[in-house]
């Protein structure tokens, strides 16, 4: 019978010490939280494209990447572009205006931050016309789409759509300036002949 209540004993000593408290639980649901959200930011990172972290370099052209995440595929890419987009612009001289707010709570029982960054690109003077989105990759992060995509510039004689959009605008004052011309012409032909 003493062996009954000592093993008894030694099983409720054993029980007791592997039982979990909810705060356990809690701490454990945290940590399997933040494990899950690590794996996702090192899965992103491993599968991201080369040129990613390594642009290609052209005398032709400039290039510029931006990645974004969405639950709908069309709204990741499109993120992802106008990063990308952003990148350009202000290689070309664009211009950034950034408001930030920052709120801290510190105390000997709790740490609280929450912070907001609003940022506005303007490039109203950068004329990216002809950008190309030269690739794209998209892969699952959880739920969620995440894309990759390198866009480029070209730059100079091959940048065609550039061209002849230039060359539409200089028609267009070229035929302005000439109908003006004729008509100083016209006036100082009549004012002769008076």
């Amino acid at each position: 019978m003493k062996k009954v209540f000592a093993i008894l004993a030694v099983a409720a000593a054993v029980s007791a010490c592997t039982t979990t408290t909810p705060s356990d639980t809690y701490d454990k649901r945290v940590d399997a939280e933040r494990v899950r959200r690590e794996t996702a930011v090192e899965k992103s990172v491993e599968r991201a494209p080369k040129w990613m972290t390594e642009l290609p370099v052209s005398t032709n052209a400039v290039y510029a990447n931006g990645s974004a995440a969405s639950q709908d595929m069309s709204m990741a890419d499109y993120k992802a572009k106008l990063f990308a987009y952003g990148k350009i612009c202000m290689a070309a001289g664009g211009k950034v205006s950034q408001q930030s707010k920052v709120f801290m709570l510190d105390n000997s029982s709790a740490s609280y931050e929450t912070s907001e960054v609003a940022i506005r690109g303007v490039c109203p003077d950068v004329d990216i016309t002809g950008v190309e989105t030269k690739e794209i990759k998209r892969i699952a992060e959880g739920t969620r789409f995440r894309s990759y995509v390198l866009v480029a510039l070209p730059t100079g004689d091959a940048n065609v759509l550039k061209k002849q959009k230039d060359q539409t605008r200089l028609q267009s004052q070229a035929a302005g300036r000439s109908k003006q011309a004729f008509e100083e012409l016209d006036v100082v032909a009549t004012e002769k002949q008076q």
